[in-house]
């Protein structure tokens, strides 16, 4: 698509917008604050994904998911982890609908389909249809169907990126639980330092030193997160990570305003 449909795609972070270590609990205040930080932006048009946080990654946890089809147990387990995703995202929804918002929740399980955990095709008519309309899609990690596997899980971060390149976006913005990326996990190392920029080769160097999430995460952590932006930023997608958890940053990321956090480009 040549046509720039989606200027924008803001991905928060489960670990934000859920208190990730209580299954099914989901970060009330987080998400009232970032749905009013979103009302005030001027970057649309947009689309928002976000991640499972302890909806998802318990029970898809619990059954396996991410491995795949393996035995009928599991199907109650497919079923759940999408339920409580669909349960997430009405939340998330609700809240930006609150603030004025024209959000329109969009199954990612109906548009994504994947073989062996990436991305194999995707739908876009019902994303550009919303966007068209002047609305907000707003997507999720997902326990999807997998043409290998049977069903696997999707996360936020693949669908963003996937949709930042077939939409042709500018900028994806990742809203985590840290102040960007570090030179290593700034949870586990205190000495651990931000990095304010870094260029794709750079990035590609230091990979191997990032630390995953220290709680259980089906989708890869920080490490899974900064490999699933190499597509978007080979095609001059610019990312921008910024701490959600701390008022005020993703309203001014959203505004290209100076804020502390990590960029990374081509």
């Amino acid at each position: 698509m040549g046509e720039q449909v989606a200027q924008t795609i803001l991905k928060l972070g489960g670990s934000v917008i859920t208190v990730k270590e209580k299954a099914s609990t989901p970060n009330t205040q987080a998400i009232r604050r970032l749905s009013k930080e979103i009302s005030r932006c001027c970057c649309r048009p947009m689309i928002i994904v976000h991640g499972g946080g302890s909806f998802g990654h318990f029970v898809a946890s619990k059954y396996k998911i991410k491995e795949g089809y393996k035995s009928p147990e599991q199907l109650l387990g497919f079923s759940k982890t999408r339920q409580n995703m669909v349960a997430l995202n009405k939340l998330m929804v609700d809240a930006l609908i609150m603030n004025r918002i024209p959000a329109a929740s969009v199954q990612s399980s109906a548009c994504f389909f994947t073989e062996e955990g990436r991305v194999s095709y995707v739908s876009l008519k019902p994303i550009t249809g919303f966007l068209e309309l002047k609305l907000v899609p707003v997507l999720y990690g997902d326990a999807v169907l997998d043409t290998k596997l049977g069903f696997t899980i999707l996360s936020g971060d693949q669908i963003a990126s996937n949709l930042a390149i077939a939409l042709n976006s500018e900028r994806i913005i990742l809203g985590v639980d840290v102040d960007g990326l570090y030179t290593s996990d700034p949870k586990l190392d205190h000495e651990a330092e931000l990095i304010g920029k870094i260029s794709l080769r750079e990035l590609r160097r230091m990979l191997a030193k990032i630390g995953g999430a220290r709680t259980t995460d089906v989708t890869g952590g920080m490490l899974g997160k900064m490999v699933e932006m190499i597509p978007a930023i080979e095609k001059g997608i610019k990312v921008d990570i910024v701490n959600a958890k701390k008022p005020g940053r993703v309203y001014k990321a959203l505004n290209n305003m100076n804020v502390l956090g990590t960029k990374l480009e081509l």
